[in-house]
């Protein structure tokens, strides 16, 4: 078994409101006033309802995509951060500003009221009438190029965003629908650098005049949840893929089927499909969304206190009770991703995605800090018979 988390600081509150978990629809079946649609430049189009939950910040559900001539599928039916863990390097502090402090907190002010500057070629969106959410399209640069077409042909995203002000840093927490059907869940960092200083260079590096003022090195721990739907919520299921033979002239495909529950890591060649064998393409194929989460350094903690960051990955059934990575506080629930994974059938899967990023300060990151990113894509897998991109 899996050793308890302690110190749990969120209070559980029910999430946002969300439609029956049924089969693929054509809309989302939230009011009007609480949904998100655009049709981008190639004609894909992009549709979701949204709302705002203390501890997570900006939840999206009931997320449809409709390709560029295509029928409309969904992908999610929620989506949202899970947590934020931010340990130092010298072993204190230790941070969980999702579940301890909470991304969407208005009273307490840790939710950014956004003005026109923050987004100036979208349109703001309201929460409890403060501004919150910026919705716009961006340019994609280089989205293809063929022989048989003249230049390079750009494409474009629909980008969703709130900024949350967690003692010094500022997130962004980014959503990126692009219009080849692709999603990239990311967050940026930014604000100011943390006070903390040593007089060595243990556990910091030098950002003071000479060498005696040093900054001290720490993680960002970011969990996502994402609920899967893909075409509906029945006869989902989750594959690993593996390429064996490095070192090899041949290699060899190796698929694993994760039946139940289930905790995972990266490697390399390695990815992950959550698919549905009951709906296909026009060629016969399942459709899919594939997870690539390369980008981490894979932080891993102590296992009395920090269990759930000894995974890249997480695949549990979905249950209502279950929405933070860590310090759970939902009735009747277990208090961890890591607690989540039993040996239950996974039929409707949630996957729980960890991307870590080690903050080595530089004197460049003195106020204000530039934003570094750290994220991953969830990418269309035989939704379509061809790219559907010109």
């Amino acid at each position: 078994m899996l050793i308890a988390v302690v110190g749990l600081l969120a209070l559980w509150v029910p999430g946002p409101a969300s439609a029956a978990r049924a089969g693929a629809a054509a809309a989302p079946s939230c009011p009007a006033a609480d949904r998100i649609g655009t049709t981008l430049k190639n004609g894909a189009r992009w549709q979701m309802c949204w709302d705002i939950d203390r501890n997570t910040g900006a939840v999206l559900s009931d997320v449809i995509y409709t390709p560029n001539r295509g029928t409309p599928t969904r992908v999610l039916k929620s989506a949202s951060l899970a947590e934020v863990h931010v340990p130092y390097d010298s072993g204190q502090p230790r941070f969980y500003d999702v579940s301890a402090i909470g991304f969407g907190d208005l009273e307490q002010g840790t939710l950014t009221r956004l003005s026109a500057k923050d987004c100036p070629d979208g349109r703001l969106r309201d929460f409890r009438d403060t501004p919150v959410l910026c919705v716009e399209e961006q340019p994609r640069p280089f989205a293809y190029k063929s022989a048989v077409e003249k230049g390079i042909l750009h494409g474009t995203d629909l980008v969703v965003f709130s900024v949350s002000e967690i003692g010094w840093y500022d997130y962004i927490t980014e959503w990126r629908f692009s219009d080849d059907g692709s999603i990239t869940p990311r967050s940026g960092a930014t604000g100011s650098l943390s006070p903390f200083q040593f007089s060595d260079a243990s556990s910091g590096w030098p950002t003071g005049v000479g060498s005696t003022r040093f900054s001290e090195n720490h993680s960002h721990n970011i969990f996502w949840r994402l609920d899967f739907d893909v075409d509906g919520q029945s006869k989902n299921r989750v594959e690993q893929y593996d390429y064996l033979g490095s070192g090899t002239a041949a290699r060899t495909t190796k698929r694993t089927v994760f039946s139940r529950e289930t905790a995972a890591d990266l490697a390399p060649t390695r990815f992950w499909r959550v698919v549905n064998p009951a709906t296909e393409n026009s060629d016969g194929h399942a459709k899919s969304w594939e997870i690539d989460n390369h980008q981490s350094d894979q932080y891993r903690g102590p296992r009395e206190t920090e269990e759930f960051t000894h995974h890249d990955m997480y695949f549990t059934q979905y249950r209502e009770c279950e929405r933070l990575a860590y310090g759970n506080t939902a009735p009747d629930c277990a208090t961890s991703v890591d607690k989540y994974t039993g040996d239950e059938k996974l039929t409707d899967p949630v996957a729980w995605v960890s991307v870590d990023f080690h903050h080595v300060p530089r004197d460049e990151d003195q106020d204000p800090m530039p934003t570094h990113w750290q994220g991953f894509r969830i990418v269309p897998r035989d939704v379509t018979a061809t790219s559907q991109l010109p």
